[in-house]
């Protein structure tokens, strides 16, 4: 099961939604800084895994004046598969890709004045991103449940600390380069 898969189950499974809630919520929730599910591929994955079983879907009459709307409950199977899937996701270590660690390891190919002014602009970018989720947490802390606040706690935790890495990191490449 990939990880977008696991998101939208993991939000069904909380309680039967339909695709602009399932939007909605990621948005709320400040998902988008930990999974990679876009707005566009919600209804592609509710497609695929009804298809697969894991779902069902059935229309509702919406509770204003709006349209009905196609919602999704998960069958056992998709229960089960949830279930399966959460306590690998929790269980095991997984790799972490970055396009900044590859740049980190081409470093001796660049001068130290664009590695400096390109670390200086993610710093930057990070320190901007870190300041939205921390905006985005505290909006919606009173209303969040626990293991919402705990990944808006997370990722605050691994921002700082990469932020605090880039900044030592930065320091050193200018100690060591003569203050570049």
């Amino acid at each position: 099961m990939t990880n977008a898969e696991l998101v939208i189950l993991s939000l069904i499974a909380e309680q039967p939604r339909h695709g602009y809630e399932i939007e909605t919520v990621i948005e709320e929730r400040g998902m988008r800084n930990w999974t990679e599910v876009g707005f566009s591929s919600i209804y592609y994955l509710l497609k695929k895994l009804e298809k697969a079983g894991l779902i069902e879907g059935h229309m509702e009459m919406s509770q204003g004046q709006g349209p009905a709307r196609k919602v999704y409950r998960l069958t056992p199977i998709g229960h089960g598969a949830w279930r399966k899937a959460t306590i690998e996701a929790l269980s095991t270590p997984t790799p972490y890709y970055s396009s900044f660690r590859i740049g980190l390891s081409n470093l001796p190919g660049i001068s130290t004045a664009e590695a400096l002014s390109s670390i200086r602009k993610y710093r930057e970018a990070l320190s901007t991103r870190a300041e939205q989720v921390r905006d985005r947490w505290t909006a919606q802390q009173s209303r969040l449940p626990y293991h919402a606040d705990a990944l808006f706690d997370l990722s605050m935790t691994l921002l700082d600390a990469e932020l605090s890495w880039v900044s030592s990191f930065i320091h050193q490449l200018e100690q060591r380069h003569g203050g570049s």
